[in-house]
């Protein structure tokens, strides 16, 4: 069994935003030469995530305001985290996109349904966060 590990970097623009990260993992992936196996892709922050669905502007639209509304970034008050930093919304947010994916591999690639693709989840962004991408596999 070969192993194959990749970092690469995401910097938003914005506070929150969801990236389509699919080619950087399929690249990843090709660099690997792995034909059958298993990735791993997460974030490695604590207010951000990688999920798997669609890549449709309005479910990213509908995901945006139904996390705003399950954990409102303002009052600040409102969270006993905030203090030095005012993240504790994306503390939750992240919490409840996840983490990371699994994703197995055939055949060298990507083993998807019709309209998966991998996201990066940005919920306090406008600094550079580290995505790892693990792979194991022949």
């Amino acid at each position: 069994m070969r192993t194959y590990r990749q970092e690469f970097v995401v910097e938003t623009a914005t506070r929150r935003a969801f990236v389509n990260i699919t080619s950087q993992v399929v690249k990843c992936l090709e660099e690997s030469g792995i034909q059958e196996g298993l990735l791993l892709c997460n974030s490695m922050h604590i207010t951000s995530s990688v999920f798997i669905n669609d890549d449709e502007t309005g479910l990213h639209y509908d995901f945006e305001k139904w996390l705003e509304r399950l954990a409102p970034q303002k009052p600040y008050e409102q969270y006993r985290h905030n203090g030095i930093e005012n993240n504790a919304d994306a503390h939750l947010k992240r919490q409840i996109m996840g983490r990371e994916v699994v994703i197995a591999v055939t055949k060298g690639r990507l083993d998807f349904g019709t309209w998966e693709q991998i996201f990066y989840g940005e919920f306090d962004g406008q600094r550079k966060k580290r995505i790892l991408v693990k792979i194991i596999g022949e």
